[in-house]
């Protein structure tokens, strides 16, 4: 979800399973859609049937596999490498949508000075600090953004919150300041810095580290790029075998970037679907069972400044001059509408002041009880929580009672 936010300012698919019948081209990696998503795969069988090309990406052969027009087997977890080497092949071979990228993505802005790619620090950007083991966001900004320094407000998502709602974990800070060059030739702008970034991803590092043929990755590439332009699209579909992965986030990412390049985003027939289970997955952010949001992605109040006053603070910190939040107003209050009807007025900021507020996460607020032993147990429904490794003690008995808990 952070890598869809961060994309396009909101966690969930940027279109529908109905709508891959437009496709000219579907790529299906980190699942097998027609064993787990069997009536949504309806529409991409549709879409072949009309003449497009179906890709499946995965190391194990399968039911999705056999209805493809081409099945690429690789090495699991090089998921990031192979579309790397899409997003390279894109843009070493002129493929981008020049019209669109320039037009409707940030390719043409222009970052500080003080930006330093992977190359320049021995793997790792600018702004990583070794000894809280995170990185400080502050360089990433656009060329004449306002810095914190100056009054700004800090980039970034609270580190209260998980990622999972409006601020997802790399929102710029004031995004309406910037320089940009519209013919991309800037070497500071967005894509010159992204070309020499994926410029490493080959055909032959896809073929030494992902194990696909060369041969086999460029038809792939030149399948999937010749759907793009005025009159073509092509669809990304993934699921948990993207997900569950610990660089999903990444992975994600990765695919958002090659769709804006490629400019099918917000066109028929293109987008990236996120297929989740609707009794869980998705559940948790329509429901929503996450802790740090409330339905339709919007924020939970935390215990900060957001937290004390609705138009002052809350909305205030959340709302954007433009875009999809640019309504954030009015989702909030539509919301508290549907939940205390006539009780929610303009006189009692709608009834903000009755949510419930968070301090920090889940993991959190669950271990901070085991360490002084207050809670009685917990059920954990599908996951490890010995596995939150820096925030997990170890030597507890709760924790070694929930440990055997997981095993059996």
């Amino acid at each position: 979800m952070p890598g869809l936010g961060t994309s396009f300012g909101r966690g969930g698919a940027t279109t529908a399973q109905q709508d891959l019948s437009n496709a000219d081209a579907i790529l299906i990696m980190g699942s097998s859609m027609a064993e787990n998503h069997p009536v949504g795969f309806q529409w991409v069988i549709e879409a072949r049937e009309r003449g497009a090309k179906i890709i499946h990406v995965d190391p194990r052969f399968n039911r999705t596999s056999a209805m493809a027009d081409i099945w690429v087997p690789l090495r699991a977890g090089s998921d990031i490498l192979f579309l790397g080497g899409l997003i390279n092949y894109v843009l070493g071979n002129n493929k981008d949508f020049r019209e669109y990228v320039v037009h409707y993505t940030n390719a043409a802005t222009i970052l500080r000075d003080d930006f330093k790619d992977t190359e320049d620090l021995d793997g790792f950007f600018s702004g990583w600090d070794a000894e809280k083991e995170r990185y400080d966001p502050e360089s990433w900004l656009y060329k004449a953004a306002p810095s914190k320094n100056g009054g700004g407000e800090k980039p970034g998502h609270s580190e209260a919150a998980g990622g999972h709602g409006k601020d997802r974990g790399g929102e710029a800070q004031d995004a309406a300041k910037f320089e940009w060059d519209t013919t991309l030739q800037h070497p500071r702008c967005v894509f010159q810095v992204m070309k020499r970034h994926f410029s490493r991803y080959t055909p032959e590092m896809v073929e030494r580290y992902c194990g696909v043929p060369k041969e086999v990755f460029l038809k792939v590439a030149e399948t999937f790029s010749s759907a793009s332009g005025p009159d073509k699209t092509g669809a990304i579909c993934y699921a948990v075998g993207w997900t569950q992965h610990s660089k999903g986030v990444q992975i994600i990412r990765s695919a958002a970037i090659l769709q804006l390049l490629l400019g099918n985003i917000g066109r028929p027939g293109g987008g990236i679907l996120a297929l989740r289970g609707h009794a869980s997955i998705q559940g948790s952010t329509d429901v929503p069972t996450l802790y740090d949001i409330l339905p339709g992605y919007l924020p939970m109040p935390f215990f900060e400044a957001d937290s004390h006053k609705l138009k002052g603070g809350y909305i205030k910190k959340h709302k954007t001059r433009t875009g999809l939040w640019s309504g954030f107003d009015k989702y909030f209050i539509s919301l508290m509408k549907a939940y205390y009807g006539d009780a929610a007025t303009k006189e009692n900021d709608y009834g903000f002041n009755w949510l419930a507020r968070h301090w920090r996460s889940l993991a959190f607020r669950l271990l901070a009880g085991y360490g002084g032993r207050k809670n009685g147990g917990t059920v954990c429904h599908g996951s490890k929580p010995g596995r939150w490794r820096f925030q997990w003690t170890a030597g507890t008995q709760s924790s070694r009672q929930t440990e055997m808990a997981g095993r059996s």
